[in-house]
Order: C-alpha cells, then structure tokens, then sequence
C-alpha cells in the first residue's frame, strides 16, 4: 500500500490511544508494500488487477497473528469483497468508520460532501456505501477538481502542504454552500492540506477518514 497513508494511519493510531503508558498501546503490524499495482489505473483503465497484490499482504499479516485488518488506502477498498473472502479475518470497512464519525458528529443523514481523488470518486466507493446509510452523497464538479482538489493532492505530495490549504478548504467551502452539512475527507492527502490551515473557518464537521479509521480499529480492539 502507499507509504504515506500506512504512515499516517499508524502515526493516528498512536495518537488517538488513550495511552498513559507504552503497554496501552493496540499491537500492530504494519504492512506496507508499494508494489501493489496502481488501483485506479486497475479500475477505470484496463490496469493490472491489485487483488492477488492484497490477498498476499492480507496473508502475511495472517500469518502474523493479526486479529483485524484496517486498510487505510481508499481504492483498496474497491476489493473489498475479494479481500474478505481471502481471509477469516475481519476487514475494517473505511466508508464504515467515516459512517460511524459522522454519526458520532451529530450527523445521520441529509447532504453531506465527498472529497477525494478522481478515481475514489469515479469508483462510487463512499457514494454507494453512505447513500445505503441515508446519506446524500455530493461531490466536485468536474471543473473544480481539475482546478482545486486534484492540485490540492499534488501539493501535498510534493511535501507543500501550507501551499494545499487554500485549494482544497475552497472545494470543501463550496461543498458547503451547496447544502453539504458535513464533508467527508476521502483520501490521505486531502486531510493533511485542509487541515494545515483554519479549516474551522469552513463552517461543517471535516471527516478525516485516516482517523475514523483508527478510532474504528480502537473501537474492535476495545481501547476506546
């Protein structure tokens, strides 16, 4: 998986632990393997399949002595199925974890906003999933991820996160305006920009989905 989102995930995971001490800690095993192919490209352009690259990851961490796996890619997540049944294990679900934030944040259904990159989006992973929980789901228009979410990614990726800010806090702002009562943060760069900045200023519950996540395998693991 990409080594900024398990570095992330592991990162919140730590600090989210209600820890006095190292022995409170959740043990875990991090697995983290760039080799597995491209997921949009798989997706919407014919790529190589990323499934057989996931079930062996989900394998080694098996193997391991892991009780759970959380997953903290997005388009992983478009293998869902084929990741469950290649394993006993539970898979925690990331469109579930942001489910259960939102609910946690007073919100439970109405309009909310999905932000994430071009190909999370074209996948439907957090439309069809939230919309089943009564959501409704709105997300960019065409002409502002060209010019605002997707530049947004790439300046964080290119380690310009204050730089990120303006762009990507204007999509959510815009979200906003169009009735989004709160808006989900779907993809790991996008959380790291918008928050760099005053992105209470935005006016609805930002739902980073690397931390809903973490307090979802804190909440298996009952340490929260």
């Amino acid at each position: 998986m990409g080594p900024l989102a398990s570095a992330q995930f592991m990162l919140r995971l730590t600090l989210l632990t209600p820890a006095t001490r190292d022995q409170d800690h959740l043990p875990a095993i991090l697995w983290s393997d760039p080799r597995v192919p491209d997921r949009t490209a798989a997706r919407l352009s014919g790529g190589e399949d990323p499934l057989p690259w996931l079930a062996r990851g989900i394998a080694g961490l098996e193997a391991a002595g892991c009780g759970a796996i959380a997953i903290p890619c997005n388009t992983a997540h478009g293998w869902y199925e084929g990741m469950v049944a290649a394993t006993g294990l539970p898979i925690l679900h990331i469109v579930d974890a942001a489910a259960e934030e939102l609910a946690r944040q007073g919100v439970t259904g109405g309009p909310i906003g999905v932000m994430g990159t071009a190909g999370t989006l074209a996948m439907r992973l957090y439309q069809e999933r939230l919309e089943g929980r009564g959501y409704d789901c709105l997300t960019p228009t065409e002409a502002e991820m060209e010019s605002l979410v997707s530049p947004g990614i790439a300046l964080v990726k290119a380690n310009r996160v204050a730089e990120a800010y303006p762009p990507l806090a204007e999509a959510a702002a815009n979200l906003k305006a169009r009735g989004a009562r709160a808006v989900v943060l779907g993809c790991t760069e996008i959380p790291l920009g918008i928050l760099a900045g005053p992105h209470a200023e935005i006016g609805v519950p930002l739902i980073d989905t690397i931390d809903a996540l973490a307090l979802a395998a804190l909440r298996w693991a009952k340490k929260i």
